[in-house]
């Protein structure tokens, strides 16, 4: 089977118990949970019996040693998991509002997981991996996104493929060159996996039928347009399909993204028709949403395969 790799942030998420305005007096918090995008990614993927690997960083400390149990528990492979001797593992603090939006304080940046480098381990998995996925939330520091343009090029000189989660709100790319980093990005992907109104980030069009036709022609073969509740649609230059949500009771948003994506990247490159993949994909994210944690949530190939079934 093909491995996967994903590089970029592995952290622990605490929780608010009830929904507030943020964090400005003392409340009931609950935690810590396993967390990160690419660490939910690849968490996942693992989950479905895919070869999976976590290029990251996190401190000598209870946290970082907790997630890595975890990962490992999960099947990822966490050799080029780098503890920091001196920096602490990142942390999320998250606050739902009663509108269902979230106030975070985060300690990223200056994390083990901002200091991640492409050392020996890391650069052993890169020559075993066959495809790369990059997400967005990893290129907080110009040292992970030099990571992930470098692994880019190794995977595809070795004729690998790359999937590409851009997972950024508009105001990030103001960073100075970040944008032009993510517009390499998206000419080197094989598949595109934008969320809603993310369809437009990196493109001159602004609607959805001249978005997906411009990103057609900048790299991607498909393009997978994820809809939250409202399912999926994929697109590719010979047909569009769409998959609508499975009904769940919503406990946890944190996490379906990144567990659709991981879901749809293994299918794909296990050969199955997109239809198929794009169902099962769906089917883990919606699993995703019905536990508290971001990556309680992550289904067994038999779970995600029975709820698709459904």
């Amino acid at each position: 089977m093909k491995k996967i790799c994903v590089i970029g942030e592995s952290l622990v998420e605490i929780m608010a118990d009830q929904p507030g305005q943020g964090f400005l007096e003392p409340l009931a918090l609950t935690g810590p949970y396993p967390s990160g995008a690419p660490a939910i990614f690849a968490s996942q993927a693992a989950r479905l019996g895919q070869p999976t690997a976590l290029i990251s960083a996190v401190g000598r400390d209870d946290f970082g040693t907790m997630q890595i149990a975890r990962l490992t528990a999960d099947g990822v492979d966490t050799t080029a998991i780098a503890t920091h001797p001196d920096l602490p593992t990142g942390t999320a603090f998250v606050r739902y509002r009663p509108d269902g939006t979230r106030d975070f304080v985060f300690n990223i940046r200056h994390s083990a997981s901002g200091a991640t480098t492409l050392n020996a381990a890391a650069h052993q998995v890169l020559a075993q991996t066959d495809h790369l996925h990059v997400m967005g939330t990893a290129l907080f520091s110009p040292a992970l996104l030099q990571a992930n343009l470098t692994a880019i090029d190794t995977v595809r000189a070795r004729g690998g493929t790359v999937s590409f989660d851009p997972n950024l709100r508009k105001e990030i790319l103001d960073a100075p060159g970040l944008h032009d980093a993510l517009t390499r990005i998206l000419t080197l992907c094989d598949l595109y996996l934008p969320s809603g109104p993310e369809l437009t980030l990196l493109t001159q069009a602004q609607t959805e039928p001249a978005a997906l036709a411009e990103l057609l022609t900048l790299g991607p073969r498909a393009i997978i347009l994820k809809r939250g509740a409202g399912g999926a649609t994929y697109h590719d230059a010979t047909q569009t399909l769409h998959h609508p949500g499975f009904p769940v009771t919503e406990v946890d948003p944190t996490g379906a993204g990144d567990c659709f994506g991981a879901a749809f990247v293994t299918f794909w490159l296990r050969g199955l028709p997109p239809a198929q993949g794009l169902a099962l994909a769906c089917a883990a994210g919606a699993l995703a949403v019905t536990r508290r944690g971001p990556m309680e949530g992550a289904g067994t190939l038999a779970e995600v395969t029975a709820l698709a079934r459904m």
